[in-house]
């Protein structure tokens, strides 16, 4: 029996990816665990394996397609014994047709008593909701968007699986006017006010900003699902989470004295030095030990309950090609400098690569964004949810100060913690930011 190989879910958020690359043919022999295909999000570029042994009979999606569903068939391997030249695609594997028994549906008055053949009721419940007058098919970000761009679900033409209605097609609807405003609520009650300082629905249109600038004065160049991912994410995190910020001083020479002795010590390993230790992977360190003696710090806000980690894992902001992606240094205060340094130059290069895996990504429970190697001498991160908190770290630089009432000489450099005030209050992020300064300027007590 022929086994459909389906788009894999890459984490639980996914919806829909791209499929970048098939590494087999059709007629290509194919053993479970092989990797035949390349899946891209707007994170990572992943691997899919097969799960089954035989040939691989059909290629129903083509590689370089966009925006295919979870679960969605994309090819179709046929079993030992099996003529792979006899395998067809299965019928649910085209969107236009599964969506075909929703069409025929709006037909009639009444739905039909008859069970739909070769069916699953999953599947046959949301078009059964939908073809009632129940409620329209949509995924819930589609729903949010629509309700905020004020336009109704009804009127809108789903283009994912099974006629849903998915966020491509509230755009489309935005930019094109194909559907028409939501149907004002019937009030049961005062009208309630807008509060102040809410929100708009939507900034310019397109075309009005475009009207502002001379015709062939600029480069049209489309968004793509990162650059989406990014502009959404942190718009609802600077208007959903109340930053609060605290600012300190923090002077490195001791550090960076440490610092240089250890690469000096550095064992070999294959005619290379085992590690070489920036100031970013010291500040990792100090940070997460900062948590573990500011417990209290070291938590992630939801609407039921304050969730008080037990492991500090510090995400590392890193640009990439269009946009930026956080690798997860896992329990940090138990690992060694050594460790840390090594982990975070190999998730680096995989990052830039988008070879991470999403477990390296998703999560954490604070991160460090430095943008000292570009001489930014201080500014301040935006929160990146479930974090409670964000350390922006500026450039070290000579600076005077004054010692023993005598004016010195010192490399110092500023950090800024931004913290969900719903979480983290001005005075515990002020305990936090001088734990993570005494790691700093007395360095010797991260490797105790």
């Amino acid at each position: 029996m022929p086994v459909n190989i389906l788009m894999p879910a890459l984490s639980p958020t996914m919806e829909k990816g791209n499929l970048a690359k098939w590494l087999k043919k059709e007629g290509d022999a194919v053993k479970a665990g092989d990797v035949i295909a390349e899946i891209e999000t707007d994170k990572a570029t992943m691997e899919v394996e097969a799960v089954d042994e035989g040939i691989l009979a059909k290629i129903v999606v083509p590689e370089g397609t966009a925006d295919v569903a979870v679960n969605e068939v994309i090819g179709v391997i046929a079993a030992e014994g099996e003529d792979a030249k006899s395998v067809s695609a299965p019928a649910a594997a085209t969107p236009k047709a599964a969506a075909a028994p929703k069409a025929e549906a709006t037909k009639s008055d009444a739905p039909k008593a008859e069970t739909p053949k070769q069916e699953s009721a999953p599947a046959a419940a949301p078009r059964a909701a939908e073809a009632s007058g129940d409620r329209p098919f949509a995924s819930p970000l589609a729903r949010r968007l629509a309700k905020e761009a004020g336009l109704d679900l009804s009127a809108i033409k789903g283009s994912g699986p099974h006629g849903r209605i998915v966020e491509k097609d509230i755009e489309t609807a935005k930019a094109g006017g194909g559907a028409k405003a939501a149907p004002a609520p019937v009030a049961s009650g005062p009208a309630v006010a807008k509060p102040a300082g809410a929100p708009l629905a939507s900034g310019p249109s397109d075309e009005q900003v475009k009207k502002l600038f001379e015709p062939g004065s600029y480069e049209e160049i489309p968004h793509d699902g990162m650059r989406k991912t990014i502009a959404r994410r942190l718009t609802e995190a600077k208007q959903s989470v109340p930053h609060f910020y605290v600012t300190v001083d923090c002077e490195l020479d001791a550090l960076l004295k440490l610092r240089a002795e250890l690469n000096a010590a550095a064992p070999e390993k294959d005619g290379k030095p085992a590690y070489k230790l920036s100031v970013n992977d010291m500040v990792i360190k100090a940070l997460a030990l900062a948590l573990k003696a500011v417990p209290d710090a070291n938590v992630s806000w939801t609407d039921g309950a304050m969730l008080k980690h037990k492991h500090a894992d510090v995400g590392v902001a890193v640009s990439i090609p269009g946009g930026l992606i956080t690798p997860i240094v896992r329990d940090a205060c138990h690992k060694t400098l050594s460790q840390i340094s090594n982990e975070m130059k190999d998730m680096a290069a995989r990052a830039k690569a988008r070879k991470l895996k999403p477990e390296e990504y998703q999560g954490g429970t604070t991160a460090v964004s430095n943008l000292g190697m570009f001489g930014v001498k201080d500014f301040a991160a935006i929160i990146n949810p479930p974090h409670a908190t964000i350390l922006a770290v500026g450039a070290g630089e000579q600076r005077p100060v004054v010692k023993n009432g005598a004016l010195a000489i010192a490399t110092v450099m500023s950090v800024t913690l931004s913290t969900d005030h719903r979480a983290v209050d001005g005075a515990l992020g002020a305990e936090l930011l001088a734990a993570f300064k005494g790691y700093i300027e007395k360095p010797m007590a991260m490797l105790v």
